[in-house]
C-alpha cells in the first residue's frame, strides 16, 4: 500500500510538472514529464496504472503531438515485458485506441495491430486477426519503409488465405506490383529535401525485399493453386526460380525448375505458355535434370504421344512431387491426361485435313465417344477448327472460308493464271525472234 501510495504521489507530482510545460509550450519539458509518469508505472510493474495513465495523458487539453508520439512509442517497449498475454493484449488495445485516427502515430498503430493479430493467430482465431489487419491501409502511410509495407500487406494477404477468403487475398495482393521487387536497392537513397516526409528505417525483424519477393510469389502460388491456375502458378515458380539467391543454390533451384516443368506441361495450350515452354527449353540448367527436358521436349515436338508409356516413365516423379509440394492435387493427374489428348489431337490436325473418327480414337487410345468428347471441348474453346460428319464418322479439319476468302482466293489465282499466260506469251516471242534470226542467216 506503502509503495502504492508513493507511486501516486510521484505521479501527482509529474502530472504538474507536464502542465506547467504543456501550457508553457515546452515540447522537451512535456515529452520528459510523460516519458518519466510511464517509466514510473512501468519499474513499479502497475499495470493498470500504467494503462490509466496513457489514457489521462493523450486526453489532456491541448496535448502535444510530441508528447503522444513520445508516451506511444515508450509504452510499445514494454509490452514484450509484460507477465502474461491479458495484460499484454490490454496494453495493446489502451495503446490502440489512443493512437486510432492519429496520423502523427499511424505507424506505431500499424504495428500495434500486427503485434495484436499475432496474438490471436496465436490463440487460434484466425478470422478475427484477419480483420484486425484489415482495419489498416499501410499504403497510404508516406513515413513507413517499402519493405514494412510490403511485408504488412504480405501478412494481410497470409492470414485472409488461411481463413479461405480467396477474394479479399486476391484484392489485397494487387496492392503490391510485382515491379516494386526489381527495383535497384543497390543505388544511394537520396537526401529528403525539407518540407518531404521522412520514411523512417523499416525494423530489424522485416525481410529484406528479395525475401519478400519469394513470400510474395508463394502466398500467389497458394492463391492460384486454390484455382487450379496452373500457367500462373508457372509463372510464379519461375520468378522465384529467377531470385539470386535461388539460383545460385542447386539445392534450391533443383525442385522449382522441376515444379516449373509439371505446371507447363499442365498448362493449357496458350501463346504465353508456348513462350514460357520455349524460354524453359533454353534454360542449361535443365540438362542437370535430363528427364524433364525430354518431357518438355515431348511436348514441343508435333508427334502423337502415347499417353499410357508417359505415364509409366513419369508416374513415380509426378507422386513424388505431389507428396512433397502438396500442390499437385487429385485433379493435375486427370489435367495431365487431359492437355497429353489436346496435343495429340492438334498434332492431327497439323498432318489431316479429313480423318476417319475411328482412327482418330486409335491415335488418342480413347474409344470413339472419348475422342468426339474432347474434340467437341476443343472446338468449344476455339482451340482448334474442326467439323464432324456423324453419320460418316468422318472429322474434318478444314477452315470454313466466308464469302470474301473464297473471292480473294479466286483473285490470287486469277493474278497467276494470267502471270503464267504472259510469261508464256515472253517465251513465245523469244522464240519466234531467235527462229527469225536464223532463217535471215
Amino acid at each position: 500500500m506503502a509503495n502504492t501510495g508513493n507511486l501516486d504521489a510521484a505521479i501527482e507530482q509529474l502530472l504538474n510538472v507536464e502542465k506547467q510545460m504543456r501550457l508553457a509550450g515546452d515540447v522537451a519539458g512535456t515529452r520528459k514529464a510523460v516519458t518519466d509518469i510511464l517509466q514510473l508505472c512501468f519499474d513499479a510493474r502497475a499495470w493498470k496504472t500504467l494503462n490509466d495513465q496513457i489514457v489521462v495523458l493523450s486526453k489532456r487539453r491541448g496535448q502535444l503531438k510530441q508528447a503522444v508520439t513520445a508516451m506511444v512509442q515508450q509504452a510499445m517497449q514494454y509490452i514484450d515485458e509484460t507477465p502474461d498475454v491479458e495484460t499484454r493484449v490490454e496494453l495493446i488495445k489502451t495503446l490502440n485506441s489512443v493512437s486510432a485516427g492519429k496520423i502523427y502515430v499511424e505507424i506505431e498503430r500499424a504495428r500495434l495491430i500486427k503485434k495484436l493479430a499475432k496474438i490471436k493467430e496465436e490463440q487460434g482465431l484466425i478470422a478475427e486477426a484477419a480483420d484486425l489487419m484489415q482495419e489498416i491501409a499501410v499504403e497510404t502511410f508516406g513515413a513507413m519503409a517499402k519493405t514494412e509495407k510490403i511485408a504488412f500487406i504480405l501478412e494481410q494477404v497470409r492470414l485472409c488465405l488461411d481463413r479461405q477468403d480467396y477474394v479479399r487475398a486476391q484484392i489485397l495482393s494487387r496492392k503490391i506490383s510485382p515491379r516494386v521487387f526489381d527495383a535497384d536497392t543497390s543505388k544511394e537513397k537520396k537526401k529528403p529535401k525539407e518540407g518531404d516526409n521522412v520514411v523512417e528505417e523499416a525494423p530489424a525483424d522485416i525481410p529484406s525485399l528479395l525475401e519478400l519477393k519469394q513470400i510474395y510469389y508463394e502466398l500467389m502460388i497458394r492463391y492460384y493453386t486454390h484455382n487450379n491456375d496452373y500457367l500462373e502458378i508457372c509463372r510464379c515458380y519461375k520468378a522465384i526460380y529467377e531470385i539470386p539467391s535461388v539460383k545460385e543454390d542447386p539445392a534450391k533451384w533443383v525442385p522449382i525448375l522441376r515444379k516449373i516443368c509439371w505446371y507447363l506441361v499442365l498448362s493449357p495450350y496458350d501463346p504465353m505458355q508456348s513462350s514460357l515452354l520455349n524460354s524453359t527449353l533454353e534454360d542449361k540448367n535443365l540438362s542437370e535434370i535430363p528427364s524433364f527436358k525430354l518431357l518438355l521436349k515431348q511436348i514441343v515436338t508435333m508427334e502423337v504421344i502415347q499417353w499410357t508409356t508417359l505415364w509409366d516413365t513419369y508416374k513415380s516423379d509426378f507422386e513424388n512431387e505431389k507428396a512433397t509440394g502438396k500442390s499437385l492435387g487429385e485433379k493435375a493427374a486427370e489435367d495431365l491426361r487431359q492437355r497429353i489428348i489436346e496435343h495429340n489431337i492438334l498434332v492431327v490436325s497439323k498432318y489431316y485435313t479429313r480423318i476417319t473418327l475411328k482412327r482418330l480414337a486409335e491415335l488418342l487410345c480413347l474409344s470413339v465417344q472419348e475422342a468426339e468428347k474432347h474434340l467437341s471441348d476443343m472446338v468449344v474453346s476455339k482451340a482448334l477448327v474442326a467439323k464432324i460428319d456423324r453419320p460418316m464418322g468422318i472429322v474434318c479439319f478444314q477452315t470454313a472460308k466466308d464469302s470474301n476468302d473464297i473471292l480473294n482466293s479466286w483473285a490470287a489465282n486469277l493474278e497467276k493464271l494470267l502471270d503464267l499466260v504472259e510469261k508464256s506469251c515472253h517465251q513465245i516471242h523469244k522464240e519466234t525472234m531467235v527462229h527469225k534470226a536464223a532463217l535471215k542467216v
